[in-house]
């Protein structure tokens, strides 16, 4: 990097006060003028430390205090979160190490939002998203697929008008494929959605669907017609 271009690139970084011609011309120890970012105040700073932030953007030298500094990454954002678009609240400091600029109120929208909005990966399976696709051109009724509205949990599939409830658990829930620390806390939350359930009277249709490693329609059928069999059976006795 030349010299001019160090000097550019700090010049858009901090709120300077010194000229192109006195950065260029100066020594490794002088002074140098800048503007504190908090207060404002005029505060001198070393060339050599003006150069090192320029590497490091640390925020070194772009306060006159440490006081100053803090009280700057200390300010509030109001925001909005965007999952569920209620108010929630950053200081700076986290504000601006968000690159998205994407912020939630809780640790559940932002789970929900980033597994709805995944560009490259899932958590859904192929099968999940084929089910899905095929109940939705056959039945015209009210399906939530991946919602946790109902029991403050996610189900994989819900039907609120037939109190009914489907999950599809791959060999996760069966293998210590991460672990057995992982496997037990799979189990542990499979049986709180279970028992959440029972107390909503919702009905929950559990299927394994461990035997399924590569998704083909042909031969994962037999996982559809469970489902859509259980439905028109909770249908029939409603009328």
């Amino acid at each position: 990097m030349s010299v001019f271009e160090n000097w550019f690139s700090i010049y858009r970084y901090m709120i300077t006060k010194y000229t192109e011609d006195e950065f260029i011309n100066s020594k490794t120890r002088t002074l140098l003028k800048c503007e504190c970012e908090f207060c404002h105040k005029d505060f001198q700073v070393e060339k050599i430390k003006i150069v090192r932030e320029n590497k490091l953007k640390k925020g070194y030298v772009r306060f006159c205090s440490n006081k100053c500094k803090f009280e700057f990454f200390q300010d509030r954002f109001e925001l909005i979160c965007k999952n569920c678009s209620k108010p929630t609240t950053r200081i700076r400091k986290d504000y601006e190490r968000n690159k998205t600029k994407n912020f939630f109120c809780t640790q559940s929208c932002s789970a929900t939002y980033n597994n709805k909005n995944k560009k490259t990966g899932t958590r859904r399976s192929k099968l999940e998203v084929w089910i899905e696709n095929e109940l939705k051109k056959k039945y015209d009724f009210d399906i939530i697929f991946n919602g946790k509205e109902a029991v403050n949990s996610e189900l994989d599939i819900y039907i609120p008008g037939l109190n009914l409830a489907f999950e599809l658990n791959g060999i996760f829930h069966y293998e210590p494929i991460f672990g057995e620390d992982k496997l037990n806390q799979v189990k542990n939350n499979d049986d709180r959605k279970f028992q959440a359930c029972l107390e909503k009277k919702i009905e929950l249709c559990i299927l394994d669907v461990s035997g399924s490693k590569h998704f083909k329609p042909e031969r994962d059928k037999k996982y559809l017609d469970i489902i859509e069999n259980i439905i028109e059976r909770k249908s029939d006795c409603l009328i």
